[in-house]
């Protein structure tokens, strides 16, 4: 009889030792709150947790072994090169059931802490303006996996999931089976990409308004068509040059800060000036993803999406810009106003309402109560009353579910 196999992150080894692999993925038990989170999905997948912490919690994913191998090796790649997607965990192969007879292979993945698939979110009360949101998300995923040379041959809302990133949605690959990396991607490949995505997009939007889920008045074909408007705008901001006035001294500079409100860092450009014409082009010739969240990361250690690091960043900056002159050194800085603002915001939230939101999106939700609340008193009133008052009146009926009261235990299963 051959043993069972299991290839991955070396930490993990002992708890998904542990697990019942000699069962069908379909045997395993999953909390019902669960199976609704997960989605649709063609194989048959479960969330489970095997310990107490947000990373104790994979998805396990049955497939064959020749695309579980290919797609640990993509997601593992594309974790190298920083792209938003989900981490792999471990290949397990040589599974047998109890009767010797072969299981599929099972691929797993770490699950990825306050996502949801596209279907729950569209579940409940969500605007168009929502979906817009998701769509731009979308979009912007494309974008970065693009520019790392990445073809995803199956982009969907199906294969993504969606985090809450200050008003907006993160948007994070959830399956590279189809995808392959290139040294360049064609404007061919890059075009067959736009229209598998068109595509999917406008046949799952379509299922759910045919289901009754869809907000009414949305028109299916005309969101996947925002998918791809946002997408070439965004493409031609980053690589197509941008005609300046060469008058402009600052011209140059504005022109990175633009590409910089996108949230990507301007690592080398090219600027050309037409001798004839007078006219100054720009073009960024190497840009990164994340230019916010690289930033405050640096600064504090904060880990957040982009635009929630942008919120806290405007909030960092907004104290430093009130200590008295000459100004200290930026880490100082930096570390007055983890302790003396973000961290004494955060710690407020008493035991029983914690884990319902991430801790970046709740300080940005935070600011946002407070100028709320602002408006409304006509005066501001302070991050402190701003976060009181949040907490008793907004955070309670948050409902985004607590994976460690819902996730099934390793110890809750018989091999």
């Amino acid at each position: 009889m051959s043993e069972l196999r299991i290839t991955g992150l070396s930490e993990d080894m002992l708890a998904l030792s542990a697990l019942p692999w000699r069962k069908s993925l379909e045997d395993w038990p999953e909390d019902p709150g669960l199976t609704s989170m997960r989605g649709i999905s063609r194989h048959i997948v479960r969330l489970i947790r095997t310990g107490p912490g947000d990373r104790d919690v994979f998805a396990v994913k049955e497939t064959v072994e020749e695309f579980a191998t290919r797609e640990y090796a993509i997601l593992r790649e594309l974790n190298n090169r920083n792209a938003p997607c989900v981490e792999p965990v471990a290949i397990v192969e040589n599974r047998l059931d109890n009767m010797a007879n072969p299981l599929p292979v099972a691929l797993v993945t770490r699950y990825l802490p306050f996502s949801l698939p596209y279907r729950v979110i569209m579940s409940g009360d969500v605007t168009p303006h929502e979906i817009n949101n998701m769509a731009n998300a979308l979009a912007l995923l494309l974008v970065r996996l693009h520019l790392l040379g990445f073809w995803w041959g199956d982009c969907s809302l199906s294969n993504t999931l969606f985090r809450e990133d200050a008003n907006e949605y993160a948007a994070y690959l959830v399956d590279a089976e189809t995808g392959e990396f290139q040294p360049g991607l064609s404007n061919g490949q890059r075009e067959h990409d736009l229209d598998i995505a068109q595509f999917n997009v406008a046949a799952e939007l379509e299922d759910l308004a045919s289901a009754g889920l869809l907000h009414p008045g949305m028109d299916p074909i005309r969101a996947a068509d925002r998918v791809i408007s946002r997408y070439r705008r965004l493409w031609s901001m980053l690589k197509e040059p941008q005609v300046l006035d060469p008058s402009d001294r600052h011209a140059v500079e504005k022109a990175m800060r633009a590409v910089q409100d996108l949230g990507f860092a301007v690592e080398e450009v090219e600027v050309t000036l037409d001798g004839e014409k007078g006219a100054l082009k720009f073009s960024p010739k190497l840009v990164a993803a994340g230019y916010h969240q690289h930033r405050l990361f640096e600064l504090t250690g904060i880990h957040a999406e982009e635009l929630q690091a942008k919120r806290l960043l405007a909030s960092f900056d907004r104290f430093r810009g009130r200590e008295k002159k000459p100004l200290p050194p930026i880490e100082d800085s930096a570390r007055r106003w983890l302790s003396e603002t973000y961290h004494r915001v955060i710690d407020m939230v008493p035991e029983d309402l914690r884990g319902r939101v991430e801790p970046a999106q709740m300080f940005h939700e935070i600011l946002e109560h407070r100028w709320y609340l602002g408006e409304k008193a006509g005066k501001d009133l302070g991050i402190t009353f701003a976060a009181e008052d949040y907490i008793k009146s907004i955070l309670p009926f948050r409902n985004i579910p607590k994976l460690e009261e819902e996730a099934v235990v390793v110890d809750e299963f018989t091999a």
